[in-house]
């Protein structure tokens, strides 16, 4: 099993997210979605100021097998893009939790941060079942 951080928040769908601020985070994939991605050669990212809802795609992803959607972890304004993974996907497969990061956003609602999971819970969705 992959290095999980302790320190940031997860969802169901494989997004991790950083606490920045009172109401700004950064939020990427997980290794767990970029090892299922495998090579991944293009990332689509929404345009600065777009308002997001928690929940919603927000992004894509496209790896040699297919395409899929990224999904907002949190509600809120796109601050911040990493343009850096848009000239480099594969950024997002060599270092998903530092340079691989997807977006910063200004959370609108920070009582979404209870519906995230922490390090552990998300380690239990990510282990096979025995």
């Amino acid at each position: 099993m992959t290095n999980i951080p302790n320190e940031l928040f997860y969802t169901k769908t494989h997004e991790w997210v950083k606490k920045i601020s009172q109401n700004v985070v950064i939020m990427g994939i997980t290794a767990h979605a970029q090892e299922q991605l495998r090579d991944i050669v293009f990332v689509e990212l929404p345009s600065l100021g777009k308002e997001l809802k928690a929940g919603e795609a927000c992004a894509v992803v496209e790896s040699v097998k297919a395409a899929y959607d990224i999904f907002s972890p949190l509600s809120g304004k796109v601050i911040k893009i990493n343009e850096k993974i848009q000239e480099k996907p594969q950024r997002v497969n060599e270092d998903p939790y530092g340079e691989g990061w997807f977006l910063y956003i200004e959370i609108s609602d920070p009582n979404e941060f209870n519906a995230l999971l922490s390090q552990v819970q998300y380690q239990a969705i990510c282990e096979p079942a025995s």
